[in-house]
């Protein structure tokens, strides 16, 4: 019976944590169904908890001065990897971060920071201040500017950071298609935690800024959440993916019910010799 147990939860882990693509507005169903039939690199945040970020480095601020991304790391810091042209999923994302921090009880650019960077190394820091201001003006109340700061960075850096981080995207014209993730690091460069998606709860934020604070790395639940719902392109929001969760539920059920059966008829057939 242990072994049914542990059958039916691997299978649920393979679904829960299979990789989970995310597509850009401007790119319908069809589109990204293709594009994943075309083969190419895969779309998905493979998680690297305790692993650490190449020393090396460097990211170009808003004024277009390079900096060291070791340098930043002076507190829990949140990496947000994006591209500051996308039209679909990266504005709910950034968004979602300026109500979050409008909503947490900690103090942006004391406890914490996040760090927004572009993996479309073609941008300029231009496109990283015109950002900065947008998105700064959606949080509520008083905050340091520097907490949330915005880079661009160049074709090798860009690989350097995706590749340590498992950040996975493809091309799709002068689009990218991939998934969101708020990833968080220590000072020490080690990453700790993953919050997938874009929906963040104020208790999900400080839990991750205080075990990265200590150094703790944590499995990210928010991936049950990501599991469940769909990035709907037409409302630029998330929506419960109904089809999912009851293909899940049937397979799960059907799963019981295989191993109940095997799990009895043994019992039956030792049964019959018996009485025979």
């Amino acid at each position: 019976m242990r072994n049914l147990v542990t059958i039916l939860l691997s299978t649920l882990l393979i679904l829960l944590y299979s990789p989970l693509p995310a597509q850009d507005e401007a790119l319908s169903q069809e589109e990204l169904l293709e594009a994943q039939m075309a083969g190419g690199p895969e779309i998905a945040i493979i998680e690297r908890l305790d692993e650490y970020l190449p020393e090396e480095i460097t990211l170009i601020d808003q004024d277009g001065q390079p900096v060291m991304l070791y340098d930043l790391l002076d507190k829990p810091t949140a990496l947000a990897l994006v591209y500051y042209r996308c039209p679909g999923i990266c504005s709910p994302f950034m968004r979602e971060i300026a109500d979050v921090i409008s909503r947490s009880d900690m103090d942006l650019g004391k406890d914490y920071q996040v760090l927004t960077i572009s993996f479309d190394y073609r941008e300029g820091p231009q496109l990283a201040a015109t950002n900065r201001n947008n998105y700064h003006n959606l949080i509520k109340g008083d905050f340091d500017p520097d907490g949330w700061r915005f880079f661009v960075a160049d074709s090798a850096n860009v690989a350097k950071i995706t590749e340590s981080v498992g950040f996975r995207y493809r091309r799709a014209g002068l689009d990218f298609l991939h998934t969101t993730a708020l990833i968080f690091v220590s000072e020490e460069g080690k990453i700790t935690r993953y919050l997938h998606g874009t929906y963040f709860l104020p208790i999900d934020l400080k839990l991750a800024v205080v075990e990265t604070s200590a150094g703790r790395s944590g499995p990210s639940f928010s991936r049950v959440l990501a599991y469940c719902y769909t990035y709907d392109p037409a409302g630029q929001q998330y929506v419960l993916n109904v089809t999912k969760i009851a293909g899940t539920l049937i397979l799960f059920v059907a799963l019981l019910v295989f191993g109940i059966l095997m799990w009895f008829r043994p019992r039956k057939a030792k049964s019959e010799q018996t009485q025979s």
